[in-house]
């Protein structure tokens, strides 16, 4: 059984902000043997040591107006990275109870990126530079989503468009208390105010993980906020639908951001799975989504 993994992203200044500051990063993450020497035929060769591959894609969204934006959303994408790369050990024994450990590894490292940002900002001057992140990490047919700030990370399946992140912004916490109404959100002023970001005044973070089993077929979609100020859930589901690669709909939802006045940096990362073979359990994305979901509370 094998799978395909079609991948797409693409980031755009708009037409209002002076510069970019949103980053984003799509990678393949495989182990490998370099072979220098072997009297292995060679069939046998690639048999063995042939890599295996997840997927790390990552948006992070530089906070608008701050002194180095850019430079914040860089270093948190470099970060995550980095910290990957030293997780791999965890990346190939992901079997219960692994997972919960490798949940709790994502978490960690949000954290310590906060605290080395944090202590950089410091020395640079620059306090209350921040940047939001949302990382989904796939080995198949697993994914992880860690998030912080208020980009997005959606799951589309089955024609349907489910957001599986949830903003940290005040507005929506407003709406989580019932003192705002969903409708409300956007034309809201707190709409844009976030209460949890990496970077920022203060040295606490509270990033969220997920966990769901994705199924052939099902695909990811990350953005930062750029995207979703001017285009809704429904609209983003509908050119999901009517696009037939991932590289079309991206390249259509910067378009209609753009029609629609392109008010602030844009970045659009897709990525959709294809397996050869039988297809993954028949789950709901809200049973999966209910039963895996991740609660902060867990890695307390």
């Amino acid at each position: 059984m094998s799978l395909r993994i079609e991948c797409h992203g693409l980031t755009d200044r708009g037409l209002v902000r002076v510069k970019n500051e949103d980053h984003f990063l799509t990678a393949n993450l495989s182990r490998s043997c370099a072979i220098e020497l072997t009297s292995l035929p060679q069939d046998q060769h690639h048999r063995l040591f042939q890599a295996s591959q997840g997927k790390l894609l990552v948006v992070a969204d530089g906070m608008g107006g701050r002194p180095e934006g850019e430079k914040a959303s860089q270093f948190a994408v470099e970060w995550i990275v980095q910290y990957v790369l030293h997780l791999m050990p965890w990346f190939y024994r992901l079997h219960e109870p692994c997972e919960e450990d490798f949940a709790h590894e994502l978490k960690s490292g949000i954290e310590l990126c906060q605290q080395w940002l944090f202590e950089w900002m410091q020395e640079s001057g620059l306090e209350g530079t921040g940047t939001t992140l949302t990382a989904a990490y796939v080995v198949w047919p697993r994914l992880f989503v860690v998030h912080v700030g208020d980009s997005r990370c959606y799951l589309f399946r089955d024609g349907q468009l489910q957001q599986l992140t949830r903003d940290h912004t005040v507005a929506q916490q407003l709406v989580d208390s019932g003192v705002l109404k969903e409708s409300e959100v956007q034309s809201s002023r707190w709409s844009h105010v976030l209460w949890n970001v990496i970077g920022g005044n203060s040295t606490e973070i509270s990033p969220d993980v997920h966990k769901l089993q994705l199924q052939s077929g099902d695909e990811l979609l990350l953005c930062t906020d750029g995207l979703t100020k001017h285009i809704t859930n429904e609209r983003i589901g509908e050119v999901l639908r009517e696009t037939s690669d991932v590289a079309a709909a991206t390249t259509l939802l910067l378009k209609d951001t753009l029609m629609e006045g392109g008010s602030d940096n844009t970045t659009i990362v897709a990525a959709r799975f294809l397996e050869d073979g039988p297809s993954a359990e028949n789950l709901t994305t809200a049973e999966l989504l209910n039963s895996t979901e991740l609660a902060d509370s867990s890695f307390s």
